[in-house]
């Protein structure tokens, strides 16, 4: 579990394609890694890997065919920037909001405005992940917990103040620029619960016990 709140830019030293798979190399930037282990969490970009292999300014660590197909890793090439966090302890502060490092997709950046100190963005995300991005609700885009300000249909509106723009990525990204994105996750077990729970409604058989059944009986007077 992570918190969205970046602790480190760092980039990828090393791609190497094995078969759909991804090994990468990441140099860790300023990220403390004194405390991480083999088997570790780090999110990179908002994608949770695991260390495999940790080296004294980074890590190595291991991406799946299913997670390369639903992220943006399928175009980093070598000295690309990545935003990292390490996985959060108990004693962690909740300072964004609960994150999984599971990317739901890849968002495009249709239009960025700078207004003020700030930066803003216009997002389109899959039109299936619309459903889950409420006005003033929370998102991940590439890892980084930010709120919802706008939306229009299944589009939306970011703005970046000027911290958050320089600890991150985002400071960087244009117009025709690729994001990856989790939604909500209360969201999408809310979506579940109830989806379920109609199911499971549906499926119970119909009761042949009525009031006027029971008033026959003498149950009812």
């Amino acid at each position: 579990m992570f918190t969205g709140i970046i602790e480190s830019v760092g980039h990828l030293r090393k791609v190497e394609r094995r078969g759909d798979d991804i090994r990468l190399t990441v140099a860790s930037g300023k990220l403390d890694l004194s405390d991480v282990k083999l088997g570790d969490s780090i999110a990179t970009n908002g994608v949770c890997l695991t260390v495999v292999e940790r080296l004294a300014d980074g890590y190595v660590a291991d991406i799946s065919a299913e997670t390369v197909s639903l992220t943006g890793f399928a175009h980093y090439a070598v000295g690309t920037a990545v935003n990292l966090e390490k996985a959060v302890t108990p004693t962690t502060r909740l300072g964004g909001h609960m994150v999984s490092g599971h990317v739901d997709g890849i968002a495009h950046v249709d239009d960025r405005q700078v207004r003020g100190q700030a930066i803003e963005f216009w997002l389109t995300p899959p039109a299936e992940l619309g459903r889950y991005i409420a006005h003033k609700g929370s998102i991940t885009i590439d890892g980084v917990s930010l709120t919802v300000n706008e939306v229009q249909g299944h589009r939306f509106r970011l703005t970046i103040v000027p911290h958050t723009a320089g600890e991150t990525t985002l400071i960087d990204l244009k117009a025709g620029d690729s994001v990856n994105i989790e939604v909500d996750l209360i969201a999408r077990h809310l979506e579940r619960l109830m989806s379920y729970s109609s199911e499971q409604q549906a499926e119970q058989p119909k009761s042949e016990v009525t009031m006027d059944l029971l008033a026959r009986s003498g149950f009812l007077r």
